[in-house]
């Protein structure tokens, strides 16, 4: 593949060479390897070289790797962010993926000596071999002043967790989804934050204007779904050229499993018309310049 190796699309997947057997041949590019919590392999150096085993020949890559717990309150999913920051280097990639965490149910300003103490260190650590750091926009159901898992959803957090830690490796994981279910318009935000962005994943939105207009945000009733890219609101074609105006390189994941209607049977119906969706999005195929 040529041309649009800048920016790759591709799925998020679990870290399984079985699992990526039976969806590399759909034409993903790229794919995020990623736990729940904590990483459930002792081996991980074994787990990339039978991954990338997997890979080898397809033209796709491991994109990153990402743990989604709370590092701030649970030291077992800190010590995998720095478990994910050595192995790196093992699946040929150069960003780590994650919720931030969060003091539970006290306002974001509360997790910020915590979040100091424990990612300073990472930050360094992945400095020291190159690597990012990428925290997740999803608020998990939280709010300014409560939340379980995560302080890095909205731009005043970013700016303060930035001012706690002012390195040049510490930035986003970045989805319009998340934004748009704070009826925040995703596109002016990209390009504010597009130098600290060095993930997207692949997740969309649409907003029942109708239904909120009508009965507001508190009545109960559901005013916004998450969908897969291609089935929501915002224009990808816009987001891929603000990424390239940005001189963004790395992946847009596509993040599954959430969407009302492309679910079930239907899912990797609905990721394969994503991944086609956003190479379009993208530019279509590449085509070279004359000599």
């Amino acid at each position: 593949m040529t041309g649009h190796t800048d920016i790759r699309i591709g799925t998020l997947a679990p870290a399984k060479p079985e699992y990526l057997q039976q969806v590399v041949g759909h034409g993903f590019e790229s794919f995020e390897l990623n736990w729940w919590k904590y990483v459930a392999v002792d081996n991980l150096k074994q787990t990339a070289e039978d991954c990338l085993r997997v890979l080898d020949g397809t033209g796709a890559v491991v994109s990153s790797i990402g743990v989604y717990g709370n590092p701030l309150i649970d030291k077992k999913t800190a010590k995998d962010w720095a478990r994910l920051i050595d192995a790196c280097q093992h699946f040929k990639c150069n960003v780590v993926c994650g919720f931030a965490g969060r003091i539970v149910d006290k306002p974001i300003p509360e997790s910020m000596k915590a979040f100091k103490k424990v990612f300073g260190p990472l930050a360094r650590r992945a400095a020291d071999k190159g690597v990012k750091i990428a925290f997740e926009n999803c608020d998990m159901g939280g709010t300014w002043t409560h939340g379980d898992w995560n302080i890095a959803h909205a731009p005043n957090a970013w700016e303060m967790m930035f001012n706690e830690i002012p390195a040049k490796n510490v930035g986003l994981e970045w989805e319009p989804c998340h934004q748009m279910n704070s009826l925040v318009d995703p596109l002016p935000q990209l390009r504010q934050w597009v130098d600290r962005i060095f993930h997207i994943h692949g997740k969309d939105a649409t907003i029942n204007w109708e239904m909120l207009r009508t009965y507001g945000i508190r009545s109960g009733k559901p005013w916004v779904h998450h969908r897969t890219p291609g089935f929501g609101d915002t224009n990808w074609t816009d987001v891929i050229s603000i990424l390239r105006m940005g001189k963004y390189q790395g992946s847009i994941d596509i993040e599954g499993w959430h969407d009302p209607v492309y679910r079930g049977d239907l899912e990797m119906t609905g990721q394969v018309h994503a991944l086609n969706y956003l190479k379009r999005c993208r530019g279509g195929d590449f085509v070279e310049n004359p000599k």
